[in-house]
């Protein structure tokens, strides 16, 4: 009998993941690249267990019962495809593929059918949780080949973060990049969730005028209640802790945001489809404008903003901000399975929505007590619409309507950039309309471009061209609908 699985890629995630799966009473063979990594791990976090390691793809291959499983973690892009290539050169018919890195979705489909025409099996899942959760327990979320399922369940589900009653946060996803796409769309709600915490510090600490510890203490409040979540639970931690000197270390930490590109992709794949993700897109417009660092200081010195006025009632305030960030959340959520829902119509992906809250329920980043109310949602409807239709959520947006407008208002009389709040609010105001003015938008582009429209005195889906100018032709060009 050989290893169980394998492992390729020995960087932090990697070597944490060797850990997790080695504790839950698996045998893992380990292969890095760079051979000396291999050996430093064995002697050193990996001595005294059940890790064997490997110098070559060949070797690994060995080393493990079939059907192999192996799993890659390096980074996106060529390198996945490179040590994919290598492997199908080492492995036989029905062994197992496994990417665990952040690949886009749209690889993961090609590579399946790749490694699938070889007689293999794939699997792209993605893993959330960072350095800690792929050691004590991350949310996994996998895709792929449904073969190899059942062949890489014990084992994924064994070492994947567990909530209430034991149950893992990990269960099959759907086929082909399935996986990734959830990983993808999980991304982008995390960078929404994460832009939002930022706009609501900004306002407490430039409109409140609250100081660090004060508002590390709101934020320590709000993590008891519905807020309550990973996200809340660090901005805690980071706003009361001390640098050397005693003050603030957040203060003096640089403003310019990086990212690695998961977030740009859930957008990209939001006008894709037709999706008003329009949170997540401000959310890492948000980051591409705080790169711009050097810039933003001239314009500071050019455009001044408006006198800053403190609301009298700072306490009445806070308890307005808690109840917009917890509206705004709920949009992002919203949005992000509108994506997931278009994505599976075209993918045909039979994605099991509450499931899904339930993979995020522990273990990753975006984890939160608010979760357990989306599966609840979709577990009472499962073809729900908007989540915003759920009752339960829709009493929320009522209750904080109020608030959430005084807060947008507020930043924006003041001055302060609140770009995924106030996107959130005009989102629902869209959705909650029964007209929008698109109908001006219609007869422009039939005006200038005879791209023609409908009619609300006719039947859906047909169409009318106006001669607007009564010069022009009667001839209408293609029309192009969301």
């Amino acid at each position: 009998m050989g290893a169980d699985i394998g492992l390729i890629g020995l960087a932090v995630m990697g070597e944490n993941l060797v850990l997790n799966m080695e504790s839950k009473g698996f045998e893992v063979a380990v292969y890095n690249r760079t051979t000396s990594k291999v050996d430093d791990f064995v002697k050193g976090r990996g001595a005294g267990k059940k890790i064997t390691g490997c110098h070559s793809l060949t070797e690994l291959a060995g080393a493990l019962s079939k059907p192999r499983k192996a799993f890659i973690m390096v980074k996106a892009g060529n390198a996945v495809d490179d040590t994919i290539e290598q492997l199908l050169g080492v492995f036989e018919k029905g062994d197992i593929i496994i990417d665990g890195g952040n690949s886009n979705y749209q690889d993961t489909i090609r590579r399946t059918a790749a490694v699938e025409s070889k007689g293999l099996l794939y699997i792209g899942t993605g893993v959330s949780g960072g350095e800690e959760g792929a050691l004590t327990g991350p949310s996994i979320m996998p895709g792929g080949s449904p073969a190899a399922w059942p062949l890489v369940k014990p084992v994924l589900q064994a070492i994947s973060a567990k909530v209430e009653g034991g149950v893992p946060c990990c269960d099959w996803v759907g086929e082909n990049g399935a996986g990734h796409f959830v990983k993808m769309v999980h991304n982008g709600i995390e960078y929404g969730d994460m832009q939002l915490i930022c706009e609501t510090y900004d306002i407490m600490k430039n409109l409140l005028g609250l100081s660090y510890e004060e508002m590390g203490n709101v934020f320590e409040e709000w993590n008891k209640g519905e807020l309550n979540s990973y996200l809340i639970e660090i901005t805690r931690d980071i706003l009361k802790y001390k640098d050397t000197d005693g003050k603030p270390l957040a203060d003096k930490i640089l403003d310019t945001a990086g990212q690695k590109g998961t977030g740009k992709w859930t957008g990209i794949a939001a006008l894709e489809f037709g999706v008003p993700l329009t949170l997540i897109g401000e959310a890492v417009f948000s980051r591409c404008l705080s790169a711009a660092k050097d810039e933003r200081v001239r314009a500071s010195k050019v455009f001044s903003g408006p006198k800053i006025t403190k609301p009298a009632d700072v306490k009445a305030f806070l308890t307005d901000l808690r109840k917009a960030l917890y509206a705004a959340k709920v949009v992002s959520y919203a949005q992000g399975y509108l994506l997931m829902r278009e994505a599976a119509k075209e993918y045909k992906w039979k994605l099991n929505n509450g499931g899904i809250a339930l993979m995020w329920r522990g273990g990753c980043i975006i984890r939160s007590t608010f979760l357990g109310k989306i599966k609840e949602a979709f577990d009472k409807k499962p073809d729900l619409e908007n989540l915003l239709l759920d009752p339960f959520f829709t009493s929320i947006i009522e209750d904080a309507q109020a608030s959430w407008r005084r807060v947008v208002a507020a930043a924006v009389s003041n001055g302060i950039t609140a770009p995924t709040l106030s996107s959130a609010l005009a989102y629902f105001d869209g959705y909650r309309s029964e007209r929008l003015p698109a109908n001006l938008l219609q007869a422009q582009r039939d005006y200038f471009g005879a791209h023609t429209y409908e009619r609300t005195d006719k039947s859906r889906g047909e169409f009318f061209h106006t001669n607007w100018t009564g010069h022009g032709g009667n001839t209408s060009a293609s029309t192009y609908t969301v």
